[in-house]
């Protein structure tokens, strides 16, 4: 279960906050996460397969 968060560390360059407050770090965090899961799903399906997806 480590490797998402030190792939979003190390190849997304999040290992810190640019934020304070928990508020606006779990606003930041999920973004993070969101953009690594888009990464991932378009990495497993295609960019031609998640257009389809969404049409």
């Amino acid at each position: 279960m480590e490797h998402p968060f030190g792939t979003i560390k190390r190849t997304m360059d999040a290992g810190y906050c640019l934020t304070k407050g928990k508020g606006n770090v779990s606003g930041e965090f999920a973004l993070t996460f969101l953009a690594y899961n888009m990464k991932r799903v378009i990495n497993i399906l295609g960019v031609g397969n998640l257009l389809k997806a969404f049409a």
